[in-house]
């Protein structure tokens, strides 16, 4: 039995504020019980709801030497699902109102806390894990650890690394001195070839520079981070450990995205059925949200942080001339003031045609993947996106540039062949998106059998985790030998 242990800032239904809680969450699950031990380390945080907090029982404690004094680490456990998860309680380090905070200097030193801390606790749980899988920069420091002060122990001597990429923007810096001060790694560690990267000390460099195996969320993603556009001052060195380097796209649960069950819709559908229960769900949105009722007019879904990363900027630009199509546009989500303030606008402009919902609710999120015709994910950058799998799933054409996961997971529709699962765009330019979304409206309008057919191929698709999981399966067996 190979023992794997995950270890990450958060996970569904513990605690989530992003689709890292969804894979955290979601992938230990989908790994196969038979070959694989899989447990998963997190932060016991004071914000976690009291119901979850009540699934917790003590385990036990200890005190750790770090950042120049002696920390309580508290050890809580629970199941879920089958797998087992551990917390590290500290009520200094983990007491916030949120999971995060917005001081870039305290994230740093409680999440290296943390990752010292999910090493520490391993001889005391008595978990001797092969592989030790990090998330992101807040466990960047653990490989790092694993070679540094923990090397030297038997019990963690022959322990591999593997660091996850879920999105490069985010990195954990701070200034080197401060760094070497809370983590207490020598000055050899701080130099340009390891940790330090433009003068600061970067945790996420570290984690890629020591981990024995690196891995993002998309296989296009994983090629687009070793070139200057998308590496975030890291392309040098991810194409140094371009052997290390894969691409294993997300999954999504199945089980929670299932238009056959899924209680938050009022009409129930699968492959078969789409044809006549679809629309049913369109009718009562068009209702629920006062639009105009015509089950035959095309309305497209936008689910989203409305943020420039998800290219609302183009959206922004040729709104006026969308709107005067045939079209219906249904956006949920927060983000950017000017971006929020952009449809509500547009909402009071063409009221029959734009809905726009500036808050967020996961039923209303299901009903718009149920509903809609299809789904506009234009993104200037994308890791790996769950919402054009969702789409998918739901028989709602995607409409997405071409970059990370977006072009990963959608095959654009080819009219002489009768191919493709959704319609894609290139470059990142407005009226290239527009011509895009024109054409999926002349499909839909002109050509129906042609639409169903998409759908018909994009809800045969199967972007569950158990695909993902095979692949994370392959590189455990390939790590340990």
């Amino acid at each position: 039995m190979k023992k794997i242990l995950f270890v990450a800032s958060e996970a569904v239904p513990f605690i989530k504020t992003g689709g890292l809680a969804d894979v955290v969450g979601s992938l230990p699950k989908s790994i196969d019980k038979r070959y694989f031990d899989v447990r998963v380390v997190l932060p016991k945080y004071a914000c976690m709801r009291q119901e979850i907090k009540d699934k917790m029982h003590y385990r036990d404690h200890f005190y750790m030497d770090f950042n120049w004094k002696n920390d309580y680490v508290g050890i809580c456990e629970a199941e879920e699902d089958g797998v087992h998860y551990y917390f590290i309680d500290n009520e200094y380090y983990f007491n916030g109102q949120k999971p995060y905070s917005d001081d870039p200097r305290w994230e740093v030193e409680r999440f290296a806390f943390f990752s010292k801390a999910a090493l520490s606790i391993l001889p005391v749980i008595d978990f001797k894990p092969d592989i030790i899988h990090c998330h992101d920069w807040q466990t960047g420091l653990v490989p790092v650890y694993l070679k540094e002060r923990f090397r030297d122990g038997e019990f963690f001597r022959d322990m591999k690394s593997v660091i996850t990429i879920h999105n490069l923007k985010f990195q954990g810096k701070w200034d080197t001195k401060t760094v070497k001060n809370i983590t207490g790694l020598p000055e050899y560690y701080f130099s340009s070839d390891k940790l330090e990267a433009y003068k600061d000390a970067n945790l996420l460099k570290g984690g890629i520079v020591y981990a024995d195996a690196v891995t993002t969320v998309s296989e296009t993603y994983a090629k687009e981070i070793q070139t200057k556009f998308y590496g975030e001052g890291l392309d040098g060195l991810l194409r140094a450990r371009t052997h290390d380097l894969r691409g294993i796209v997300n999954g999504i649960d199945y089980k929670v995205y299932d238009p056959a069950t899924d209680e938050c819709i009022p009409n129930h559908f699968t492959a078969e059925t789409f044809r006549k229960e679809k629309a049913k769900n369109k009718k009562k949105l068009q209702e629920e949200l006062n639009l105009e009722v015509n089950p035959k007019k095309m309305m497209i879904g936008l689910v989203s942080r409305l943020t420039d990363q998800k290219g609302l900027d183009l959206v922004a630009y040729v709104m006026d001339e969308l709107c005067h199509d045939g079209i219906q546009l249904v956006v949920l989500g927060t983000g950017e003031e000017r971006y929020e303030n952009m449809f509500r606008f547009y909402d009071w402009k063409y009221k029959d045609k734009v809905s726009a919902n500036i808050y967020y609710s996961e039923p209303l999120s299901h009903k718009i993947y149920a509903a809609c015709d299809a789904f506009l994910m234009p993104s200037l950058f994308e890791p790996c996106g769950l919402s054009q799998l969702i789409s998918l799933r739901y028989g709602t054409v995607p409409i997405v540039r071409e970059t990370g996961g977006l072009k990963d997971t959608v095959e654009p529709y080819n009219e002489y062949e009768s191919k493709g699962t959704g319609f894609s765009f290139a470059n990142y330019n407005a009226h290239e998106m527009l011509a895009a979304i024109r054409y999926a409206e002349r499909i839909y309008y002109d050509k129906k059998r042609e639409w169903n057919k998409i759908v018909d191929r994009a809800m045969a698709m199967d972007y569950s985790w158990n695909a993902s999981a095979r692949k994370y399966q392959e590189m455990y067996d390939w790590l340990i030998g």
